[in-house]
């Protein structure tokens, strides 16, 4: 279900009223450790009726002849010996050895058991509530030719498909990949490597494909949706990887100025509530909006938030999101319109963590004359490519960006060092370097988020399509990428500093892996390979790829024959095996 959210400004009810904002402040704050209890000193040996007595005889305050005298005396001698016997205890006590509990103890590591991995894959583009048609036909809102398809594969461990299935976000069944293996199966020689896929498999809504652990490993398993449409507002390509649930996120790339909407999703496909909280990144700083925080999201269900509720004109903007409790997957839904022309379609994935190296890989740039005619047009400022950089930080960045295409590393006209503004985003155009594809590499004394934005099309007044590429991740071994059908098709590899070589095997329709090609990349250089429609006689429907050598990234770029639609997949992780974790003992 999707719940639209356009949250006025200095609205106060519901989930984000400010008691809902405390409350989900107080439920972050750690509990208070308790205080340590004192131990009791040690003292001197009888009670204190007992000291009463050697002290006062029954009330009499006379002491009796010589021999109570003598006995007096002897009592104080007795009382002397107690007092020294009881402060050589302690003088004696302090040179023992402390107790067990107080001799430090080695952090333990613990084994976190596999789980299922996850991923939810958004639903079709919508049009916001509300919208109503159009009168010119050419320009309807409502497209009659859209569609959304998800494409996934799972891969085999020790010769077995792990459990693994693609359902709606309600729990209904779409298909079942594969099904339970059974207990696991013993270690023995390497088996043939399998693959389970779903091809195109048409959808009206989020979906969530998940996948059994194998003998306490991981599943390698990923997928990825693609919305076209030819026709009304929401004209063009959309792709996004089907996202793992966090409940640490963050997105690059949105805008809420006149044209411009964005819509951030919220997806909890866990079984326990989430309380989401948001915090905005515009061009002037952090952005204190009423109503971004506290936002319940239900199990299984999707609630959608309308960005310009939250920072209405903003050119750019950056949205940190996190959750309490369930763990959600977040999207931005992404779209342009220049009056009346389609500007583009997007699905705003999230990127890697903030840090103080970015990677953007697959950026395609058109020629620059063009994109400088069209963007020196009214409404088309932003229809160049660009790279956006967050600092959430209290310091200024001092970022250094690197372009490196295929013959090389290409210099920006106005110089490859900026300084982004501490708690804002700035954009930096790409402006006026040569057409073709390139990895961009942005560098900073501060952690920083980034991403980069491309277009297609350079007729003002012809509808037009737009892509954001979210910063990556560095390629270890047996990624998953799986690839929609249809259209154009590219892998687009690079690497920073040295070389590095990439193999590449197909995956095709019928659950085979074929052979692995490989492909050495120079350092500083961008390289890209087609993929074709079928190997072996069956469709391409995903690769698994593995890098060595220098850091190398990756990204899937996809096209549509004879439009100008472009979109950009960004790989997924690898499957990592099994984990452990710090435990340390105290109290």
């Amino acid at each position: 279900m999707h719940e639209n959210t356009p949250p006025a400004a200095g609205a106060g009810a519901g989930t984000g009223s400010p008691a809902a904002a405390d409350a989900s402040t107080a439920a972050e704050k750690p509990a208070s450790a308790g205080k340590p209890v004192k131990a009791a000193k040690p003292g001197v040996s009888g009670s204190g009726e007992d000291r009463a007595k050697t002290s006062s005889g029954r009330g009499s305050t006379r002491l009796p002849g010589g021999k109570g005298r003598a006995a007096a005396v002897a009592g104080a001698t007795a009382g002397i010996l107690v007092l020294a016997g009881a402060g050589a205890v302690v003088a004696g006590g302090s040179l023992l050895p402390g107790p067990a509990s107080s001799r430090p103890v080695a952090v333990a590591e613990a084994a976190v058991p596999a789980g299922a991995s996850r991923g939810v894959c958004p639903g079709p583009a919508r049009l916001l509530e509300g919208t109503e048609a159009g009168t010119d036909a050419q320009f309807r809102p409502e497209s009659a030719t859209a569609a959304t398809k998800v494409s996934a594969a799972v891969l085999s461990a020790g010769g077995v498909l792990p459990g693994s299935r693609l359902t709606r976000l309600d729990g209904t069944s779409a298909v079942e990949i594969a099904k339970d293996p059974g207990p696991a199966p013993s270690a023995g020689t390497p088996q043939e490597l399998l693959a389970g896929v779903v091809a195109d498999r048409a959808v009206d809504q989020v979906s969530v494909l998940s996948a059994d652990a194998v003998a306490n490993q991981n599943a390698s398993a990923a997928g990825a949706m693609k919305y076209t449409a030819t026709d009304g507002d929401l004209q063009g390509s959309a792709a996004a990887t089907c996202v793992q649930p966090s409940n640490d996120q963050w997105l690059s790339g949105a805008g809420t100025t006149v044209g411009r909407t964005s819509v951030l999703l919220l997806t909890n496909a866990s079984s326990t509530p989430a309380t989401v909280s948001l915090e905005l990144f515009g061009a002037g700083g952090k952005i204190q909006a009423p109503g971004s925080r506290g936002l319940l999201v239900a199990p299984g269900t999707t609630r959608s938030v309308v960005l310009a509720g939250l920072a209405p004109t903003e050119a750019q903007l950056s949205v940190h999101v996190r959750s309490a409790g369930g763990p959600v997957a977040a999207v931005i839904q992404q779209s342009v319109l220049r009056g009346l022309t389609p500007g583009g379609v997007d699905y705003i994935s999230p990127g890697t963590s903030p840090s103080v190296r970015q990677v953007m890989t697959g950026v395609d740039i058109q020629e620059p004359a063009g994109l400088a005619a069209l963007t020196g047009q009214s409404g088309y400022s932003d229809a160049g490519p660009a790279l956006e950089l967050t600092v959430p930080g209290a310091s200024d960045a001092v970022v250094e960006i690197k372009l490196y295409g295929r013959d090389g590393q290409h210099a920006l006209p106005a110089g490859g060092v900026i300084t982004a503004k501490a708690g804002a985003t700035t954009e930096v155009s790409l402006a006026g370097v040569p057409a073709g594809q390139y990895t961009v590499a942005a560098s900073s004394d501060v952690s920083i988020l980034a991403s980069a934005r491309m277009s297609r099309g350079l007729q003002a007044g012809q509808a037009s399509d737009v892509a954001w590429v979210a910063s990556a991740v560095r390629l270890g071994s047996q990624h998953v990428v799986p690839v929609p059908k249809g259209g154009q098709r590219q892998l687009v590899f690079g690497a920073l500093d040295t070389r590095a070589t990439i193999t590449y095997a197909p995956i095709t329709a019928d659950g085979k892996v074929g052979a692995a090609a490989s492909a050495d990349i120079a350092g500083g250089t961008t390289a890209s390979i087609s993929i074709p429609e079928q190997a072996g006689g069956a469709d391409v429907v995903g690769y698994v790829v593995s890098a060595s050598g220098d850091a190398a990234y990756g990204a899937v770029l996809l096209g549509q024959d004879g439009r100008n639609d472009v979109s950009s997949l960004a790989f997924l992780a690898a499957a990592a095996g099994q984990e452990t974790v710090p435990v340390a003992l105290g109290y």
